[in-house]
């Protein structure tokens, strides 16, 4: 039984990291104040890098934006350009 819980308990998780990650992009890469929510595709580039360089700043959407700015140079092709735009 604990394990079945163990299970459900991180498939829930996932499912929350994952929604906290798509309003991680929700803060347009120019300026806070002209947010906009990210697309998928954008959510789709970013969240591989996020679990990768950023897991201790979730579910903090502001740190963990700040956080891959301030890693930029170690993103992905395809969050660097999300961040560029």
């Amino acid at each position: 039984m604990t394990a079945k819980f163990q299970r459900a308990w991180a498939k829930a998780s996932r499912a929350n990291l994952a929604g906290t990650v798509g309003f991680l992009l929700a803060l347009s890469a120019s300026h806070a104040a002209s947010a906009a929510l990210a697309s998928p595709e954008q959510r789709k580039a970013c969240t591989p890098d996020v679990y990768r360089l950023c897991p201790g700043e979730i579910p903090n959407v502001r740190a963990i934006t700040s956080c891959l700015r301030r890693r930029k140079a170690s993103l992905s092709e395809a969050c660097r350009a999300v961040f560029e735009q």
